[in-house]
């Protein structure tokens, strides 16, 4: 199969069962949006599939091979991903974070060669870091440690690149700009999958969208087919209207169906 499959994939910390048999599809060539609700269970799904956490049980595959069997060398290279926290580097700036990126496609003690630093160049622009390439990272706002986390994971060059919240700390603009360099990298034969928590991006921006509540699978398919009204007042405990805008469902969001109204 091209892209990634999981299969009865099950973890649990501290007592609590976190992803509970979750089985999904992410297809090659496109983006998939992960969504739900506070500890629904998706950013350890996430580093499940990235291999920073380790399943109790289930089977995860990429391109029809099974991500456990790889070394850590060859998930570095196959995978990236973006965390929402901030990985702390003191004494480093932008430009010397994202060429960290390129170690797994490097020889051991080997120096970076033009075509790496072609390629670190290229992720600054892409993930719009460029113009703050040269600072050091203690001094990055929220919104520009996101941007420099999204050129360090692109530097990497991998074909599944997984995103925990990548619009977090972003104004408007470099939220809509970020989705938008998901959606071209897919377009370049990516696998991407993001965890977002705003349901009208991923209904704009993603193919295929993943519904988890309480860490398991409750709906999964297009964004038109799953972001349906009666979803989002299962799963949100929100009532919600949903209409087409330029082909692509837009949710307006009414009242909490577990709170009184206030008039």
């Amino acid at each position: 199969m091209s892209g990634l499959q999981t299969e009865r994939l099950r973890y649990s910390a501290g007592g609590r069962m976190i992803v509970d048999g979750v089985g999904i599809t992410a297809p090659s060539g496109a983006v998939t949006a992960v969504l739900g609700p506070n500890g629904a269970g998706k950013s350890t799904l996430l580093r499940l599939i990235a291999g920073v956490l380790t399943a109790q049980d289930g089977m995860i595959a990429h391109d029809g091979s099974e991500l456990r069997r790889l070394s850590r060398r060859e998930r570095a290279r196959r995978i990236a991903l973006v965390e929402q926290e901030w990985t702390e580097a003191e004494g480093l700036t932008v430009r010397e974070i994202v060429e960290l990126g390129r170690i797994p496609h490097q020889g051991l003690l080997a120096a970076a060669s033009s075509d790496d630093e072609d390629v670190v160049e290229d992720s600054l622009r892409r993930a719009g870091a460029a113009e703050f390439a040269d600072r050091d990272a203690a001094s990055l706002s929220g919104g520009e440690r996101q941007r420099a986390n999204l050129a360090r994971a692109l530097a990497q060059q991998p074909r599944l690149l997984l995103c925990d919240e990548p619009t977090n700390h972003l104004d408007v603009h470099a939220q809509l700009s970020s989705l938008r360099l998901l959606r071209d990298l897919a377009s370049d034969g990516l696998t991407v999958i993001a965890a977002l928590h705003d349901l009208n991006h991923a209904a704009r921006f993603a193919d295929h969208v993943v519904v988890l509540a309480d860490g398991v699978v409750r709906a999964a398919g297009s964004p038109a087919d799953v972001l349906t009204p009666e979803c989002v007042r299962d799963v949100w405990r929100v009532s919600a209207e949903v209409v087409e805008h330029a082909g692509r469902p837009l949710i307006v969001f009414g009242e909490p169906v577990d709170a009184p109204r206030v008039d």
